[in-house]
């Protein structure tokens, strides 16, 4: 019999490649793709009888899908869960969502197969006995990976049998002019030019600024023969770009790309990746600087990986975090080999030394540290999905998560049983659940029951350290809610996670403050941020009556967003609120999730009906950040803002349009489209307007089915 599949993937990037990839494959095979990433994914998911799905989720999304199918009594449709990077598990709140996916599906289904996959695990001990599984480990690489650290001019290659951990391998042969040896003492040129333009190299920078910084200084030194390698092809980058940024193109990728170099992290809008990334994997771009999320972010393998330093920022490497970016190199079925270089300073040796030769990390339960997202969340939905409602069957629950396996490492004052009775309290204080006694045969039994706020708080999958404020401000928007515009929705849907990163420029503030209408600004008012306080703060005079900060903070996100859902152009708004657009991007995209999670909160709660309508389009809104006619194309996986332009003005208005267009046409009628891309929108389209077309036929035959239980009239 078969059954749905979900696949666990870390990032939105990752998730979005795959159901671009995988769409063509559900076509041909019959079953469907539905994306579970940021703001998209429905709750409970269709029941379909005819196709099967595959949900591609991140961890957050996959979570939030447990859930809804546990509570619909449908875990039992899981055929297989496929979870990439098995080792985030052990990283902060992601690892504690994963973990307690993982255990709900164990504990709930007897039917359901777990496959996780990892490159980095050590204590695999500890995850056979929390998954119960069976163990799998092969070290075949189609692309055979070397290793080499590089010290002063000396290349040594990583020797586990050698007593320091390296081998002498070769001396760099490379001249260097006395001006060219102080603008690049670590011969990265040397080392780059060794394999670009005919191979691919990644460069991993500790920051942001060193990845342009090196972009920069790379380009500067090159020879000008670099520039007519695929000429053409770059002049059509930079016109991308240019398109993308509304006229405006960042001025160290206008120095770059015409040498085949580009940098790669995320103070790029979503849309610059995509180009560079597409560039890169066609052979356009030779060369990316980029920061340490691209080991996990997207697949863009390279022939040659350099390590600018041991740091990431400035903490040293992790064993775990050397081995994903070292992984990139070698690429199957292009490369017969791969290589890897660590730029080390003499002061570093030693901790190289020990990072080579040492163990992969271990993987620890941070159902503990993230307490609020971590255990208090597990237990609330523990009750609220009646997996557990007495504190015995709670501690029974624990028992069989990764904490249970590890609870005399993680918590050495108390016992897990002592964790869940402090938990629990917690949750009771704070209104999110509550205590039943229920009486049979003459026996009293002490049960758990969850409130209406906790039910709204783990369906929402809210941060219950922000849950009773949500609720209290949402409260305080029924009082007045202003809907002369977005602005005031927009206040409630600014995610509370990114205000402590804030930090206002005043007079930017003053600004936009002076800009809102007098119904606008009653909601500066409302939310506690008078403009007597703002104009104070932008003339440098002191204040006198404290204001809360958060609330200062989360209303100038506010503006921000306001800002660019009348604009849609996250580079003009950068630009007046002095901010890269790369951190633009980034609010945008967690106000859309958080926008979608605000949204499931209010379905539970019956005063909040008025939200529904207005976050269901403000979601959508915040998702796309676009013209209106744009939507429909945005909504199809691997096409984002500039794409659907140059569809639009093609003539591909809709998304039937965009299913029933043949791909050799498009290839002839957009520009800069490949074959392989072409291919895959039209496959992305069809199988979003089948997801759409059976989503409807299934709704058809739910309202005509007759309930048998009714018997028939004369």
């Amino acid at each position: 019999m078969q059954k749905d599949v979900l696949m666990i993937l870390p990032y939105v990037a990752i998730v979005q490649e795959k159901v671009w990839g995988l769409s063509s494959f559900g076509i041909e095979l019959g079953f469907l793709v539905e994306e579970y990433a940021g703001s998209k994914g429905r709750f409970p998911p269709i029941k379909r009888r005819c196709k099967k799905s595959l949900y591609i989720a991140t961890i957050e999304k996959g979570h939030m899908l447990v859930n809804s199918l546990i509570e619909t009594d449908r875990i039992g449709d899981l055929g297989l869960v496929v979870v990439d990077e098995l080792h985030m598990l052990g990283e902060g709140s992601r690892g504690a969502t994963l973990e307690m996916t993982l255990a709900k599906i164990l504990y709930t289904s007897k039917s359901t197969h777990i496959v996780g996959m990892s490159a980095t695990l050590n204590n695999v001990g500890d995850l056979q006995k929390f998954l119960r599984a069976e163990y799998y480990t092969k070290n075949f690489r189609p692309v055979e990976l070397k290793e080499y650290i590089k010290i002063r001019d000396t290349i040594y290659e990583v020797d586990s049998k050698a007593e320091n951990g390296f081998t002498f391998s070769r001396l760099l042969n490379f001249k260097y002019s006395s001006n060219l040896k102080k603008a690049d003492p670590d011969h990265i040129i040397a080392l780059v030019t060794e394999v670009i333009p005919k191979y691919s190299c990644l460069i991993f920078c500790p920051t942001k600024k060193n990845c342009e910084n090196v972009a920069s200084m790379v380009c500067k030194y090159l020879n000008k023969e670099f520039r007519s390698h695929r000429e053409k092809e770059k002049e059509d980058l930079i016109k991308d770009l240019k398109n993308i940024g509304n006229g405006s193109i960042c001025p160290v990728l206008k120095q770059t790309i015409p040498f085949g170099v580009a940098y790669h992290h995320s103070g790029l809008t979503n849309d610059e990746r995509k180009s560079i990334e597409e560039a890169y994997s066609r052979g356009v771009l030779c060369l990316l600087a980029c920061t340490a999320t691209l080991a996990a972010g997207v697949n863009l393998p390279a022939r040659r990986v350099i390590l600018r330093a041991p740091y990431v920022a400035t903490d040293f490497l992790k064993k775990n975090q050397y081995k994903q970016m070292i992984g990139r190199a070698g690429r199957a079925g292009i490369d017969n080999a791969g290589e890897s270089i660590l730029i080390v300073q003499e002061k570093d040796k030693h901790l190289v030394q020990d990072l080579v030769t040492s163990p992969l990390e271990n993987c620890y339960s941070n159902l503990l540290p993230e307490f609020t997202k971590g255990m208090q969340n597990l237990l609330l939905s523990l009750v609220g999905l009646k997996i557990a409602v007495t504190q015995e069957e709670v501690y029974d629950f624990l028992c069989h998560t990764l904490l249970g396996v590890q609870q005399q490492l993680l918590s050495k004052e108390k016992s897990l049983s002592e964790l869940v009775k402090d938990g629990l309290e917690s949750l009771i204080e704070k209104g999110l659940l509550r205590v039943k006694i229920v009486e049979k045969d003459q026996n009293s039994k002490i049960t758990l029951a969850i409130t209406r706020l906790g039910k709204a708080a783990y369906k929402g999958s809210i941060d219950l350290s922000y849950c009773n404020l949500l609720y209290k401000e949402l409260k305080k928007g029924l009082e007045g809610l202003v809907l002369e515009s977005s602005f005031h929705l927009l206040y409630l849907a600014t995610p509370y996670d990114m205000v402590s990163n804030c930090s206002p420029d005043w007079m930017i503030y003053l600004r936009q403050f002076n800009q809102l209408s007098a119904a606008e600004q009653t909601v500066a008012d409302m939310v506690g941020v008078p403009e007597s306080f703002i104009a104070k703060k932008a003339s440098g005079q002191a204040i006198r009556k404290s204001v809360d900060s958060a609330s200062v903070n989360r209303l100038y996100l506010t503006f921000i967003l306001y800002n660019l859902l009348k604009e849609t152009n996250i580079w003009s708004v950068s630009e007046k609120f002095n901010l890269s657009r790369g951190y633009v991007q980034n609010l945008l995209n967690s106000a859309a999730s958080f926008a979608s999670c605000v949204l499931h909160f209010c379905e539970e709660l019956e005063e909040f009906w008025v939200y529904k309508a207005l976050l269901t389009e403000l979601t959508k809104h915040l998702t796309y950040c676009v013209k209106t006619e744009l939507i429909p194309l945005m909504e199809v996986a691997g096409v984002l803002e500039a794409r659907a332009n140059q569809l639009y003005n093609a003539g591909y208005k809709t998304l039937a349009h965009l299913a029933n267009a043949n791909p050799e046409t498009l290839v002839k009628t957009i520009e800069h489209l490949s074959r392989r891309q072409a291919k895959q929108i039209v496959s992305s389209a069809k199988m979003l307007l089948t997801e759409k077309a059976e989503a409807l036929q299934e709704e058809v035959e739910l309202l005509l089915k007759v309930p048998t239980d009714i018997p028939e009239t004369s």
